[in-house]
């Protein structure tokens, strides 16, 4: 609590004038023995503990009165905001959160989070009798002084993005801010706690803790929350997209949400270059991948579009958008002596019938005249590099590389990025090591879009090598030994395969898990060149264009904020930016969480489950205690009334006359 006139509370010392008038009275009368009373007095003794009762009952109501009355003339507020304690808030510093998933709408209405708290935040600085408001948005996340909280939801810092935020960044900001300002302040975060945007196992945490307990005046932290129940919603987004010699593939995912059930239709409008059609998919449960074959003539070897489903609970997920260059090979190296083991991984990486894909073989001592700049895909089936080769191939994966180790016969204690082989190891003789356990989600083993599998459990071997160092396996041998790990580096990733297409070492040959194998990585190594072209909001690639205009070439909206996703056109570059991928983790920061990440602050999490937009965060509470005053005075009235003589007290017998 706390009060808008807080100097009127000195009045809560007259409180006390009904006390001191009393004790002077007393001291007024002087006690005089008069036996002719002395069988008055004695009659009346036992009721002298009610009397006296009362008397007290009276006296406190009328000390109560007048303490109601000055609490009421200071004007007390209540507020989920401010939390408990007197005094005033001289700087409130709001933190908004503007991702995308701030533009869910409420179950009860159509207004979006983001715009539910800005009604709240407007409301309660009224309330509080207008403090200094320090905004700072989670898109530019710029402390940007605020002149009247009426303009928040009119001003552009407060508009919907597509970007997402990052807690910690913003707290630091809001932190350094209030190390130059004086008084009394708060921090109030206005967020849908979603995990992504909290990061809550970051270890900055520890930093924004170290330097809140630093500060003068250490400010009060209030979490606004806005988890309530939301309408319906499905997004919509694209995974990544594959040139080919006649088109673009569009990987795409569409998912529901967890409450949502049973098969349904959605509407699927495509546009190309500003032609637009229309079709639609089924989604068969909560979540359907497909891909989008676009064709694409010659003369439109440079392009763009988007793809959309109808509005629903958020509009800022419903829409992807791409572009594309000229189609280009797709060149793989193969790094690995003559032989029949190099013969299975030239035609896995490059097989017949796909033109564009290419592969080159070269000795291991050649390898470092090699050109990469142009590779999607490295294969290195020799003893694992050092010096000079190792160089060249960690640069390359730092780009975005993908870059596949084999073992050979060769026994080397060497390792790259922490990754190594173990000693080569002998199947029991007439026994296999088989493939047992494979993720069939994740990585390139994992099951089509269809959802067929891949045949892995006819892999056998009778020779094999471990990879040992700090990376994720992704399929195992029946005695749980690593088959297939992935150690992601920058931006590219380094494989591991613990077997050699030779059949004096396994039947991996049979191109039932390479040919996919290779295939799947082949594709990602190729996005290091689509990179060019899709991005996201937040980026730096969008960052970096301070003082160069974004130029908006889709049709599907007119917005050209640096946080709005769509193809513009940014000096010579044509580039798709969409939202974050990081916006479609519906995950959120539970109070746990946030009592680890703000422990040892004074902070309060205010949870606005299930109340509406119009609802605000204070109370003006002076009308209480204006009833309070009544009700005291009211009852000091009914205590004041004379006792109401019976037959018995009126009687002549009860003054001792006789009886007849």
């Amino acid at each position: 609590m706390t009060f808008l006139s807080p100097l009127l509370l000195w009045f809560l010392a007259a409180a006390s004038v009904p006390v001191i008038i009393h004790l002077l009275n007393k001291r007024r009368h002087k006690t005089v023995q008069w036996a002719a009373m002395q069988f008055l007095l004695k009659a009346t003794k036992e009721s002298r503990g009610k009397k006296k009762l009362r008397h007290i009952l009276i006296l406190t109501c009328r000390a109560l009165g007048i303490a109601a009355l000055a609490f009421a003339a200071a004007r007390p507020v209540v507020s989920g905001l401010i939390g408990w304690g007197a005094g005033s808030v001289d700087t409130v510093v709001l933190i908004l959160d503007r991702s995308a998933s701030m533009e869910l709408q409420s179950s009860e209405g159509q207004a979006s989070k983001r715009e539910i708290v800005l009604q709240k935040v407007r409301d309660t600085i009224d309330d509080l009798g207008s403090p200094r408001l320090i905004l700072i948005d989670s898109a530019s996340g710029k402390p940007q002084e605020i002149p009247s909280p009426d303009v928040l939801s009119e001003i552009s810092a407060t508009s919907a993005t597509d970007s997402a935020a990052d807690f910690p960044s913003l707290l630091t900001k809001a932190i350094e801010y209030l190390s130059t300002s004086n008084g009394r302040s708060e921090i109030w975060l206005a967020s849908d706690l979603q995990s992504s945007n909290w990061h809550p196992e970051d270890e900055r945490w520890a930093a924004v803790r170290a330097s809140i307990a630093s500060l003068q005046q250490p400010p009060a932290i209030r979490v606004l929350a806005l988890s309530e129940n939301s309408v319906p919603n499905t997004s919509f987004r694209l995974l990544g997209t594959q040139r080919t010699a006649d088109g673009l593939v569009l990987d795409l995912e569409a998912t529901r949400g967890e409450a949502e059930r049973g098969k349904t239709q959605l509407p699927l409008s495509v546009n190309v270059n500003g032609a637009g059609s229309s079709e639609s998919i089924t989604l068969p449960g909560q979540s359907l991948r497909f891909q989008k074959r676009i064709k694409i003539s010659d003369e439109n070897e440079n392009g763009y579009g988007w793809l959309s489903i109808p509005a629903d609970g958020n509009p800022r997920d419903n829409s992807v958008f791409f572009a594309y260059g000229p189609a280009r090979p797709v060149k793989s190296l193969l790094v690995s002596p003559s032989g029949e083991a190099a013969e299975y991984l030239e035609l896995a990486a490059a097989p017949p019938g796909f033109e564009k894909q290419t592969a080159e073989r070269v000795a291991p001592g050649n390898f470092k005249t090699a050109n990469t700049s142009d590779l999607a895909l490295i294969i290195w089936a020799a003893p694992l590099p050092t010096g000079t080769n190792a160089t060249i191939l960690e640069n390359f994966v730092n780009s975005g590389g993908q870059l596949v180790f084999l073992p050979d016969e060769t026994e080397s204690k060497s390792d790259f990025l922490g990754m190594e082989w173990e000693p080569l190891e002998l199947a029991e003789k007439g026994k296999f090591f088989i493939l047992q356990d494979w993720n069939q989600t994740d990585g390139p083993l994992r099951d089509g879009l269809d959802g067929t599998s891949i045949p892995a459990e006819r892999l056998r071997a009778i020779k094999r090598a471990i990879p040992s160092g700090d990376a994720t396996s992704l399929s195992r041998w029946e005695d749980g030994e690593p088959f297939l790990t992935r150690k992601v580096v920058d931006q590219g990733i380094v494989w591991f395969l613990g077997s050699t297409p030779d059949y004096t070492w396994s039947n991996l040959g049979d191109a039932d898990v390479l040919l996919p194998a290779i295939q799947r990585i082949l594709t990602l190594g190729t996005d290091r060149f689509d990179a060019s072209f899709l991005t996201e909001v937040g980026s730096d690639s969008v960052k970096s264009t301070t003082g160069i205009p974004l130029i908006r070439e889709d049709n599907y909206s007119g917005e050209t904020s640096p946080y709005s996703a769509g193809v513009f056109r940014i000096g010579d570059r044509l580039t798709a930016v969409n939202r974050s991928a990081a916006e479609d983790n519906l995950e959120i920061a539970g109070k746990e969480n946030l009592d680890a990440m703000l422990e040892g602050t004074d902070y309060r999490l205010l949870d606005q489950v299930g109340q509406t937009a119009g609802t605000s965060e204070s109370a003006d509470f002076w009308r209480i205690f204006l009833l309070a005053m009544l009700f005291f005075l009211i009852s000091e009235a009914i205590l004041c009334l004379p006792k109401k003589a019976t037959e018995s007290t009126m009687s002549p017998r009860s003054f001792g006359s006789p009886a007849k």
